[in-house]
């Protein structure tokens, strides 16, 4: 008797899920790879949907990273409309059910849970996740379905005024989008600043952006309650006086955050870190056998913090692929994040990697934060814009820690921000930027490009800290 095929089973058919199909399939052909899709959409980018939304992008199937037809040319399997219930660690199986409710189980000798996050709603009375979809004026934006849902209440003339609950990333991205289909925008956030990813000044100017382009706030205000009747939409919060106020909307958007989607391994008695996440090693095992699990569900090796949870694409793609990469039998481990991420808000680009200040003084660090304005290009060129760099080092060992950039869209901001990453997760000093072979030509750098500049500006300012009292400078 022929033996069988040996079978590794992905749940989940986004970007880890995906990457770890394809992966582990190019490693070893005769592996059988099957992925189970609670939808019918693999591999699309669900971080393109403001800009399917904005009409950027014309048409939403150019959203997927590669077509059925290219992903199923590699031999991988996809199993659509399939929800997973359960999983039985012990006898390598996995029930689920199809969306007219027949069950079925699948059998597996390695297992990869890719199934990421879901919305942040419990805090918000009258907003239910298993009927938002369904709300013809309340929505979340996390899969296809609740985007086609936006479009086809977006589609009636009835919708003039929009909600925006979250001023991250999504909730910029939106604000964009919505202004560009002609509608009157107002974001709340409980913060006195919106994007606190970055430091509050950096936050004021993208703030400004979008007062510029016509985008309401309403700042220093916890959203509690969301109704919805025939006619609209009430948004209910308390202010920092903790007094209630109530605006009314045609529309409502929650982009709040994201959890973890962990409880298919939590359920089959996977160990749980950080903010609910499942535990993995640097292979991306899980602590239950021949299970591994990649994505927004696990928590995430931090180069500089140690354990977190930090949900991002890029991210998730590396983790997949490490499962791969590791269920085809090549051992290799996920080296970490530093959490690098950048942000178009209209014709500005705003970008960070590493540690804010903040972030480094409660991980042990010594941190210096200095901010250098410096041009994108030579000046005498035209058409030269403003990037301010902001890099925050250790004083004692140079050590660069983080680096926050806000820049005209056109100057580069996001590469130049890849530089800094690259050289955190090295382990480089400020110092140590001066010395890379970056390019040069005027209308596009400087013979010091501008991270240098802001690296020897940093340098600069640190040599004035570490001399003794009783020297003056040279």
């Amino acid at each position: 008797m022929a033996n069988k095929a040996e079978k590794l089973l992905i749940i989940g058919g986004s970007d880890a899920g995906v990457s770890a199909a394809l992966k582990a399939k190019e490693l070893k052909p005769e592996l059988e790879v099957q992925v189970l899709l609670a939808d019918e959409y693999p591999n699309l980018s669900i971080c393109g949907l403001p800009y399917a939304i904005s009409g950027e992008v014309a048409n939403w199937r150019s959203l997927a990273h590669r077509g059925l037809k290219e992903l199923t040319a590699t031999g991988v399997k996809f199993q659509m409309n399939m929800i997973a219930e359960k999983i039985d660690s012990q006898q390598h199986e996995v029930v689920v059910h199809s969306l007219s409710g027949e069950l079925k189980v699948y059998h597996y000798n390695h297992l990869v849970v890719a199934t990421g996050a879901k919305p942040k709603l419990s805090h918000i009375k009258g907003v239910d996740l298993s009927r938002t979809q369904q709300s013809r004026k309340v929505h979340v934006l996390h899969t296809m379905a609740d985007y086609f849902a936006i479009e086809k209440n977006l589609a009636t003339n009835d919708t003039q005024e929009v909600a925006i609950v979250g001023s991250g990333y999504i909730g910029i991205e939106m604000a964009e989008a919505l202004k560009k289909r002609q509608l009157d925008v107002t974001i709340f956030q409980r913060s006195t600043e919106i994007l606190s990813t970055v430091d509050a000044d950096l936050g004021q100017i993208v703030h400004r952006k979008l007062s510029m382009n016509s985008v309401n706030f309403v700042t220093g205000l916890t959203v509690s309650e969301i109704n919805e009747n025939n006619r609209n939409v009430e948004v209910i919060g308390l202010n920092e006086r903790h007094k209630s106020e109530a605006y009314k909307f045609d529309l409502v958007l929650i982009v709040v955050g994201v959890q973890p989607n962990a409880e298919l391994l939590i359920k089959a008695g996977a160990t749980t870190g950080i903010a609910g996440a499942i535990k993995v090693d640097q292979y991306m095992h899980t602590s239950l056998p021949d299970i591994w699990a990649a994505g927004d569900l696990v928590e995430t090796k931090h180069h500089l913090l140690g354990e977190t949870y930090l949900p991002l694409g890029t991210t998730a793609h590396k983790q997949g692929r490490t499962a791969g990469f590791n269920i085809a039998g090549i051992q290799r481990a996920f080296k970490g994040s530093i959490g690098t991420q950048v942000l178009k808000v209209f014709d500005l680009v705003v970008a960070r990697a590493g540690l804010l200040a903040s972030e480094a003084i409660h991980a042990g660090f010594d941190p210096l934060t200095v901010t250098t304005v410096v041009d994108d290009h030579k000046a005498y060129f035209p058409g030269s814009q403003k990037i301010r760099i902001r890099i925050t080092g250790d004083k004692k060992t140079g050590r660069l820690l983080g680096v926050q950039l806000i820049g005209h869209y056109g100057s580069e901001v996001a590469k130049r921000s890849d530089i800094f990453a690259t050289a955190i997760f090295n382990d480089m000093t400020v110092a140590e930027i001066s010395d890379l072979d970056l390019s040069y030509s005027p209308p596009v750098g400087s013979p010091w490009d501008a991270v240098q500049i802001a690296a020897q500006n940093w340098e600069q300012q640190n040599t004035k800290y570490l001399l003794p009292l009783n020297r003056k400078p040279v």
